[in-house]
């Protein structure tokens, strides 16, 4: 069978791949391996869901799940995926679930799990709960009367979470004008009052999910929208949130798309002029542009590299003890504020630097010069060996020689399928097309 935890937790179609036994069960064994840590009182979990119309049969689920392992639940709602971990510390939670499939279409959904303090599983742990999970089903202790957990609904956690949100901003947003795009998600309920509370003039598109509207032509995986309504409204900004509101991309007032590797840039400048940029060092995956490791380097900032996934991102943060790292996608992680990803939080930073500087988006963001860059799926027939070709190693030396210290070139194997992804970059869109397209074929013919 396969693995159930992929990159981010569990994930697939939902009542299909991803349905009610398979919800329940996970949560049973999360309940006993998590709140197992909780020797006195009583454990608490927290359960929260994106807009899409399947969370709220998994959220009932889950919560069966929880209350059946003896747990007490609180039921937070549809909330963004950070404002579920920044809640789980703040209530000093033993663990929280998260029902969201991020920014993939409605059909799918997924589950993704928090420890205590919101911080996301390491793998032994999430490896602890999937053998729980394949286990006997009546190979389980069930708690009986007054030990059944309780659920009830969190009346103030998304208050408490917007003013975390609030209290983070360095400097108010009055003067800026500001398109949100919620993508009919999790930020929907959340995200005016957030902005409009900073002091900006905030216009909201995206903002009505009917539970089938998530993510459809909208949001993060959509720009076009936004950069339209930002055109049209003349606006100074306009943030795109996924649907689970743990990405944020942009665009600037002419329309032009301002992509994870900028905002994280612009950030990281921002931190580092005021001295709060821990140890002059930004976090940042093998992904980013080279565009972007060449303005840290001029800004005199240090990229500690990861692979790719904000889980490593965050390992990388808690490990050195640094501020700031994301990725190209818009996941973008303050340390200093949270656990993980937060869309909202980076869309407010974002904002604030502006406002604090009196420049434009496009003025930050040119710090940042992007090369083009290709990336290729290549199917092979056993994507470990590639690494080890002596003809795949040639191509690479050839192709990087070629391109000297203005270009890059990386393969990295798929962690789930039979697939090497080259990526090229290069001075010139004819010349990353030319150089990825001849490593590609050798890599396919190895």
């Amino acid at each position: 069978m396969d693995r159930l935890f992929g990159t981010d937790g569990i994930r697939g179609l939902a009542n299909a791949d991803l349905t009610p036994e398979l919800a329940f069960s996970v949560a049973v064994a999360a309940a006993e391996v998590l709140a197992a840590v909780q020797q006195t009182g009583r454990s608490l979990a927290l359960v929260g869901r994106d807009s899409r119309a399947s969370g709220e049969m998994l959220e009932a689920a889950v919560i069966a799940g929880l209350t059946s392992a003896g747990v007490d639940v609180l039921r937070c709602g549809v909330i963004p995926t950070p404002g579920l971990a920044f809640l789980t510390a703040d209530s000093d939670a033993d663990l929280s679930i998260m029902l969201s499939a991020s920014h993939n279409p409605m059909p799918d959904n997924g589950i993704k799990i928090f420890a205590r303090g919101g911080h996301k599983l390491p793998d032994d742990i999430e490896e602890i709960i999937e053998a729980r999970v394949r286990r006997p089903a009546d190979d389980r202790v069930r708690p009986v009367g007054p030990d059944v957990g309780r659920a009830l609904d969190d009346a103030l956690g998304a208050a408490r979470y917007r003013e975390h949100l609030l209290s983070s901003l360095p400097t108010q947003l009055e003067g800026l004008t500001l398109v949100v795009d919620c993508a009919n998600g999790a930020a929907s309920s959340h995200a005016a009052r957030v902005y409009s509370d900073s002091g900006a003039t905030v216009h909201m598109i995206g903002d009505a999910p009917d539970g089938l509207n998530i993510n459809d032509g909208c949001g993060s995986t959509e720009l076009g929208p936004l950069q339209q309504a930002v055109l049209d409204l003349g606006a100074d900004l306009g943030i795109a949130h996924d649907g689970d509101a743990d990405r944020c991309l942009a665009v600037d007032a002419e329309g032009q798309i301002v992509d994870g590797d900028a905002i994280l840039a612009i950030c990281a400048i921002g931190l580092h002029e005021s001295g709060r940029l821990a140890q002059d060092t930004v976090v940042a995956t093998v992904m980013s542009n080279l565009g972007f490791l060449k303005a840290m380097a001029a800004a005199g900032i240090t990229v500690h590299t990861t692979a790719v996934g904000d889980r490593h991102v965050l390992d990388a943060l808690r490990t050195e003890g640094l501020s700031l790292g994301g990725e190209q996608s818009g996941h973008v992680i303050f340390s200093e504020y949270a656990t993980t990803g937060d869309g909202m939080l980076t869309g407010l930073m974002l904002a604030s630097r502006m406002a604090a500087t009196g420049q434009s988006v496009a003025e930050l963001a040119s710090v940042v010069t992007r090369l083009p860059q290709v990336l290729l799926n290549v199917a092979v027939m056993d994507r470990s060996a590639v690494a080890e070709s002596a003809d795949v190693m040639d191509a690479v030396r050839v192709a990087q020689d070629e391109l000297g210290d203005s270009g890059r070139v990386l393969l990295r194997p798929s962690g789930t399928e039979q697939l090497v992804r080259v990526m090229v970059e290069a001075p010139t869109q004819d010349q990353a097309d030319a150089v990825a397209q001849r490593i590609a074929a050798v890599v396919a013919a190895s």
